[in-house]
């Protein structure tokens, strides 16, 4: 993993709100506050959402939830959290407890069992040492607590995805740029995640495939994902000058294939766990 991959600053957040929230994570975040609405967080409980970006999944465990459940929304980005805290403020939310705290899901600062459920959306996967995110993720949990996540399936079931990351590859033979290979769609084998929940003290694991369909220009498609994904980080480092022309030739490539509308079938992995007897 570079060191680069989990750095979404600059203006990187206000194009990732823009683009991609629709794009990819819209969808995604419906299907998972479903889930941890369906768990039956008590009246009065805490839900904790770890990588919560801009506040996509935030937004719809608003809309899912019961009125009394709070939320703690955390990110590693501050610029993240500042466009989750605008978004919020800006939509005439209503008076549900909602707390933006800048955290790494690595070491949470928050006390042992303080939340009924914790939930990320395409979070997990960014994390240098993902055992010990999932650790804490248990540490942090009631007992009976729920973790419910996702992550992207393999590249090859997300075409859109693959043929930008093709064309950022090709525009850098000798030093190719694969964040997307590598960190967004890097860690989808089933055997390797649940073998990670229970080294974590994770038991009663589920696994879902669940995929969806998204629609965008061509335009937005590559400006998402060239310029609002770590990928920028990856081209700026090599040929800072080159960024336009690689976000164009990626939405040439994608009308070729699809024409004026981008038809986005995605596939993701969600999994749910819950801790073992304490």
């Amino acid at each position: 993993m570079s060191a680069t991959d989990a750095r979404f600053a600059g203006p990187i957040p206000g194009l990732y709100e823009r683009h991609l929230v629709p794009l990819l994570f819209a969808p995604y975040a419906s299907d998972l506050a479903a889930r941890i609405a369906a768990a039956g967080v008590p009246e009065g409980g805490v839900v904790l959402e770890t990588a919560a970006g801009t506040g996509v999944l935030t937004r719809a465990l608003d809309a899912a939830l019961a009125a009394g459940v709070r939320i703690v929304a955390t990110d590693l980005n501050e610029g993240m959290l500042i466009v989750a805290r605008e978004r919020r403020a800006g939509s005439g939310a209503g008076a549900r407890d909602v707390t933006f705290q800048q955290a790494d899901a690595q070491r949470l600062p928050f006390p042992d069992a303080a939340f009924d459920a914790v939930v990320a959306q395409f979070g997990m996967m960014f994390l240098p040492d993902r055992r010990a995110g999932y650790r804490e993720a248990l540490r942090v949990l009631r007992p009976e607590g729920r973790f419910v996540f996702n992550v992207w399936g393999r590249l090859a079931d997300n075409e859109v995805s693959k043929i930008v990351s093709d064309v950022a590859i090709a525009a850098f033979p000798d030093d190719p740029p694969r964040f997307i290979e590598r960190t967004p769609f890097g860690y989808f084998d089933r055997a390797v995640i649940r073998a990670d929940l229970e080294a974590a003290g994770f038991a009663q694991i589920t696994i879902d495939d669940v995929d969806a369909t998204t629609h965008a220009s061509a335009a937005d498609v590559a400006a998402g994902l060239c310029q609002a994904t770590p990928l920028r980080n990856e081209i700026e480092a090599r040929d800072p000058a080159r960024l336009d022309a690689i976000t164009a030739e990626a939405a040439r490539a994608l009308e070729k294939r699809f024409g004026a509308t981008v038809e986005n079938r995605m596939r993701a992995i969600v999994l749910a766990a819950q801790g073992r007897e304490r």
